[in-house]
């Protein structure tokens, strides 16, 4: 449980910034000390936050790139910042499986999305999960 708290910690954090241009550091210490996220966890959670702003630009080409439809700035913001999120985890955090980054995803924006936001997310990670060497190679 210790890191899916800690996934949902980084989400709002990226997702408060991402909407408010709030400063991240002290958006950081606050999402941390409401859910009780420390030591690893708190290591962990900061590594996703800060690892998904630097890649950001990379990770919304992505995004951009397989979501034919849809304009990143047009999208649901919880649903931007969650795939922004799990793409961090799949294209750079090779500890992590990509079915686990993929299924946290999911749950995420079921519990803070729309009523697509689950087949929305799922399909756009799914289409990187299936050429996910390509991407990595790609680099960033």
């Amino acid at each position: 449980m210790g890191r899916r708290r800690a996934r949902e910690a980084a989400f709002m954090v990226l997702f408060e910034v991402d909407f408010g241009q709030a400063e991240v550091e002290a958006v950081f210490a606050r999402a941390m000390a409401e859910r009780g996220v420390e030591g690893p966890d708190r290591d962990f959670a900061r590594d996703m936050v800060w690892g998904t702003l630097r890649y950001r630009e990379r990770i919304d080409a992505i995004i951009k790139e397989l979501s034919r439809d849809w304009r990143i700035e047009r999208m649901n913001s919880v649903d931007r910042n969650v795939m922004r999120l799990a793409l961090y985890e799949l294209l750079y955090r090779e500890d992590i499986p990509p079915n686990v980054a993929i299924n946290e995803a999911v749950e995420l924006v079921k519990r803070y999305g729309g009523a697509d936001s689950p087949r929305f997310v799922n399909g756009i990670l799914g289409k990187v999960a299936e050429n996910l060497a390509a991407y990595r190679a790609a680099g960033g």
